[in-house]
């Protein structure tokens, strides 16, 4: 089995900056897209940031110039930089890795619980 823990969500302020980070565990042989998405109240799913395994980016509009992904493959291992934060980047942040290869599995998608990130004054 594979599981997504994240961290690094609380509060912050306009303007702020906060770091998230997720993990995989598990029998993984490789991950081929890491990246996060998220919820706001009253809206759907949407594309924060994703990152591939040789280190591809693609970064919503909404977020561009504020927000920097990473990924340390060895640890599989998503980080989220996120800096002039505004009030509507508030959301719960939930983690995903696509195309998750094991030794005797193969995931399309594997999903984090989300965590939370409010940014208000």
């Amino acid at each position: 089995q594979v599981q997504l823990v994240e961290s690094g969500g609380g509060l912050v302020q306009p303007g702020g900056s906060l770091g998230l980070s997720c993990a995989a565990s598990g029998s993984i042989f490789s991950i081929n897209t890491m990246g996060w998405y998220r919820q706001a109240p009253g809206k759907e799913r949407e594309l924060v940031a994703t990152i591939t395994s040789s280190g591809r980016t693609n970064y919503a509009d909404s977020v561009k110039g504020r927000f920097t992904i990473s990924r340390d493959n060895g640890r599989n291992t998503v980080l989220l930089q996120m800096n002039s934060l505004k009030p509507e980047d508030t959301a719960v942040y939930y983690c995903n890795a696509g195309n998750v290869r094991g030794y005797s599995v193969f995931y399309n998608n594997v999903w984090g619980k989300g965590i939370l990130v409010t940014v208000s004054s």
